[in-house]
């Protein structure tokens, strides 16, 4: 969902972003999350689960973002300039559909300041990103 409303929001502003997204391992992209993300008229359903080895030069980011307490464990070190930074959300695999809305807005949130702050040339820190709710 994240790299839904990133790209999203960098079209918008018609940003020039490359956007990439993987989890830990591979698996397939939830009927929910597809299904939610549409809802606010955002496609997903072309995405593909990769895991980070899937990713062409994953040593070229500028910024890394783990999203889930799991992959913040698990994702391996970036031994270059790349800023790391960690916004966790709940995973709602398994809920009802209204606490994935939840988590789709917040992603959304996280997304839109993001780009806003790429936008104008400044790196995001954690404080930055948090939505809202969390702060």
């Amino acid at each position: 969902m994240a790299e839904g409303w990133i790209r999203h929001y960098a079209k918008e502003k018609g940003l020039d972003l490359e956007v990439w997204s993987a989890g830990t391992e591979k698996t397939i992209v939830k009927r929910d999350a597809i299904a939610v993300m549409k809802e606010v008229s955002i496609d997903i359903s072309h995405h593909m689960s990769k895991a980070l080895y899937d990713i062409p030069i994953p040593w070229r980011f500028d910024v890394v973002i783990t999203v889930c307490d799991d992959a913040k464990e698990t994702c391996p070190a970036f031994p270059v300039q790349a800023v790391q930074l960690h916004i966790s959300f709940p995973d709602p695999s398994g809920q009802r559909l209204e606490y994935w809305r939840e988590v789709r807005d917040d992603l959304g949130d996280m997304a839109k300041s993001l780009v806003t702050l790429l936008e104008h040339n400044f790196i995001p820190t954690e404080e930055d990103l948090k939505p809202k709710q969390f702060a």
